[in-house]
């Protein structure tokens, strides 16, 4: 329940948040326009609480459907307007003012994701290396010879700093179905061009790691079997394991590294394992029961302990990928610049079929992501809620009538033709939306509940 309760806060503060910034950029350009706005609401509805504020006594409401939110102007379409509140009436604004108020919600999600990209890589955001484990058998990997322990510097020119960028720039060269040259340095000094091909890279599906589908692995230093700590009323904690016991069989089978330990336990989910262990000089045997758990749609066993991890030199693994202040403004503006071009693309290419539809994740799986990121850290669900603020920019500017980008496309018509999109035209566009967005909607909730299903 609290596991639920921490995933379901974090969702609530992401999508607060976003809402507020989006509607608070119609807002304030609208005010800025001369616009009179009567209610600024986050969520659809009916208004559950609600206080007014300001000279115009603008009507806040927090209203019951909570995904999304509005900002009512003046409009003679709505109401009728008293005479001298005409001049600050929505319709009665020039078309280019009008597209500024309309353009500014995307924009200020835009401006979000900046400002919260420049705060990570101004302060600093702790990586791993992209260092790689043994290539994965018979992969693309293992073809373009790879060895274990070496670090990619670039990619056909680009630097490379940390592993997340490696997959990024991986990820959108994918697309081209051609071949990348990485420059690597091995644990000798020595520099090396290994030229991989791409082509065996499902781009239709992207749920799962395109570092996986290459045969990439993370590279894990080979630790020590002996447990550093020991998550209380756990399966260990039960059978009397303590920090410091040195894992040496299971079942028989010598442990020489964690990573054994971890694969054997693994593999035997709700089986009782027999456990021998060194504990200061004397040996000693237990058997417990591994607890079941859910881990990519598979059952694996966890029995509640953690490696020790004394002597690991986290500067050999780990990097702090940062910039000053100015450069960050770059940095930053370039990240959501690429990230909202590439989200374009990929809803390109679903429309074309290029990309499965089952890409396209609703409310449930970003609450669940919003979750996962919260747990791992500030900076980790900051970045979440950037990747969110951008997707929900470019959503806004698809061309659909009742999103923002709809509203653009009649005003971009009315710049072209000298005069505003007749009534019957919105009313047809507004059915055609609405029917739009209920097709990606059932996509979305269907995809999350395939994958709750699925696990």
């Amino acid at each position: 329940m609290s596991n639920f309760l921490f995933y379901l806060g974090a969702f609530i503060v992401a999508l607060g948040l976003l809402i507020v910034v989006h509607e608070a950029g119609h807002f304030l350009v609208a005010r800025w326009c001369g616009v009179k706005v009567l209610r600024f609401s986050i969520g659809f509805g009916k208004p559950l609480l609600s206080r007014r504020f300001g000279r115009d006594q603008t009507e806040l409401a927090l209203a019951a459907f909570p995904l999304g939110g509005y900002v009512k102007m003046l409009d003679e379409r709505e109401g009728k307007v008293p005479a001298q509140e005409l001049p600050r009436a929505f319709n009665r604004q020039s078309v280019w003012k009008r597209f500024a108020i309309v353009l500014a919600g995307p924009v200020a999600n835009f401006a979000l994701a900046v400002v919260m990209y420049w705060a990570l890589f101004a302060h600093g955001v702790d990586e791993p290396r992209p260092i790689f484990g043994k290539p994965a058998s018979h992969s693309a990997a293992e073809r373009a010879g790879f060895q274990e322990g070496e670090l990619v510097r670039s990619i056909d020119g680009q630097a490379i700093a940390a592993w997340s960028e490696l997959r990024w720039e991986l990820l959108q060269r994918a697309f081209a179905k051609g071949s990348v040259t990485l420059e690597v340095i091995n644990p000798r000094n020595e520099i090396s061009f290994r030229r991989m091909d791409l082509s065996s890279v499902d781009t239709s599906d992207l749920e799962g790691d395109i570092l996986t589908q290459l045969g990439f692995r993370f590279y894990r230093r080979a630790l020590p079997p002996v447990i550093g700590r020991v998550e209380p009323g756990s399966a260990a904690d039960r059978a009397g394991l303590r920090a410091g016991d040195r894992i040496a069989e299971i079942d028989g089978l010598t442990t020489e590294t964690w990573t054994q330990v971890v694969a054997l336990i693994r593999e035997s989910p709700g089986k009782p394992i027999r456990m021998a262990m060194e504990r200061q000089g004397a040996r000693m045997e237990v058997v417990l029961t591994p607890s079941e758990a859910e881990d990519r749609g598979k059952r694996v066993g966890r029995i509640g302990i953690g490696v020790r991890e004394d002597g690991i030199d986290r500067a050999a693994l780990m990097t702090t990928v940062r910039y000053g202040p100015v450069d960050a403004i770059g940095k930053a503006a370039e990240q959501t610049w690429e990230t909202s071009v590439f989200s374009l693309t990929m809803l390109g290419r679903m429309i074309m079929g290029e990309v499965s539809w089952k890409n396209l994740s609703g409310p449930v799986t970003i609450a669940d992501y919003a979750g996962q990121s919260a747990r791992l850290g500030l900076a980790y669900y900051i970045k979440f809620l950037a990747l969110i603020s951008i997707s929900l920019g470019v959503l806004n500017l698809l061309p659909i009538p009742l999103l923002d980008g709809g509203h653009l496309l009649y005003y971009m018509v009315e710049i072209i033709k000298g005069g505003p999109v007749s009534e019957r035209v919105m009313e047809i566009g507004q059915q055609i939306g609405l029917a739009l967005l209920a097709m990606l909607m059932a996509f979305a909730f269907y995809n999350d509940i395939n994958r709750l299903v699925s696990g």
